[in-house]
């Protein structure tokens, strides 16, 4: 039940877009509006940005929700739904919501529809445009191979398909979702991840020479082979509006996934991108946690809506993990312990 206006210091913590998009779908789950001061407040760029705007006006759209400040670069917004999510069919296109050209990632504002819509009466489709393969945020890869994977176990029963790539800066990517009423949710034990079953991957760019995938692969399976695991990755040379390249590693355990992305920017060595793909691989190899350092904090929001207590181990205890853990209890009577120093493996434990 909606109680009255919450107060949250955009500030806090990771201080950035994660804490708008957790309080948009938890003001719509939940009923309950929100201000939030000091949006981003610790960002070169402060306040909203194109693809928080987009976040915005999407989550807003699904609840006919009052809006006070949203516009580029307003450090305080207040949000309040005025009816539960509606289920439907709905275009989320970055570029159109925020009214300016922008590769924002698409997949961050799928994570924020998610819970509201597949808590709604009924199935949703949803065609998103805008980055699917962009620094800073899962790329559609992880969504599919990863994030969605594991919310199934959990109950949540969600399809993506990708229709096309959009990279940083020109977007143009599109993906379509489809959200099937979450009728019967469930705590998730991720403590122990089992044997390594095998590590693949994908090698990709858009409008590069082929050599830059080539070397990518080659030194992410160069690297992989030094720890005697024998890795396959693909390439693929996909049509986008604009240049682009990343490497995409899957890990598969017994009882786990993780993944892990480099993204390719002017002037940076394709080696150096599969390094960034590889070392946080390696990190978590050698942590022997269930969840990758990404989905630890990707997993609070479902599982927090969950009945019962859900218990996973992770890599590392990131600021975004934190953040998240201080910001959910606020809108939700949950209990979230973080097991662990920031920067180390941990233990998250989601109760009564």
């Amino acid at each position: 039940m909606a109680e009255g206006l919450l107060t949250i210091d955009g500030s806090h913590g990771e201080g950035g877009g994660q804490i708008l998009r957790t309080a948009l779908s938890l003001s719509v789950v939940t009923g309950r509006p929100f201000r939030l001061h000091s949006i981003r407040a610790g960002r070169r760029d402060p306040g909203l940005r194109p693809q928080h705007l987009a976040a915005v006006r999407a989550l807003a759209a699904i609840c006919d929700a009052r809006l006070e400040g949203d516009a580029l670069g307003a450090r305080e917004l207040t949000f309040e739904p005025t009816g539960p999510a509606r289920p439907g069919e709905y275009v989320v296109d970055v570029q159109a919501l925020s009214g300016t050209g922008s590769a924002g990632s698409a997949t961050l504002i799928l994570q924020a529809l998610l819970p509201p819509l597949a808590l709604a009466d009924g199935p949703s489709r949803l065609t998103l445009r805008g980055g699917t393969h962009v620094r800073w945020s899962p790329p559609f890869h992880y969504l599919s191979e990863v994030y969605l994977p594991t919310l199934e176990r959990a109950g949540w029963a969600v399809e993506v398909a990708l229709k096309r790539w959009g990279w940083y800066p020109a977007g143009g990517g599109e993906f379509v979702a489809r959200i099937e009423p979450a009728a019967a949710l469930a705590p998730l034990a991720l403590e122990d991840r089992g044997r390594l079953v095998e590590v693949v991957g994908v090698s990709a760019a858009s409008n590069l020479p082929d050599h830059i995938i080539e070397r990518q692969a080659e030194r992410a399976v160069h690297r992989l082979r030094a720890r005697h695991i024998k890795a396959e990755v693909a390439l693929e040379r996909p049509p986008a509006d604009g240049p682009g390249t990343a490497l995409f590693l899957l890990a598969r355990h017994e009882a786990a996934v993780a993944g892990f992305t480099g993204f390719g920017r002017v002037r940076y060595p394709a080696e150096r991108v599969a390094d960034d793909a590889v070392d946080p691989l390696d990190r978590y190899m050698g942590s022997r946690a269930a969840v990758d350092a990404h989905l630890a904090d990707q997993l609070v929001v479902p599982l927090a809506l969950a009945p019962g207590t859900s218990v996973y181990t992770t890599s590392e205890v990131t600021r975004h993990l934190l953040t998240v853990a201080w910001l959910v209890p606020q809108f939700l009577q949950r209990g979230i312990t973080i097991e662990g120093a920031e920067g180390k493996p941990g233990r998250v434990i989601i109760g009564a």
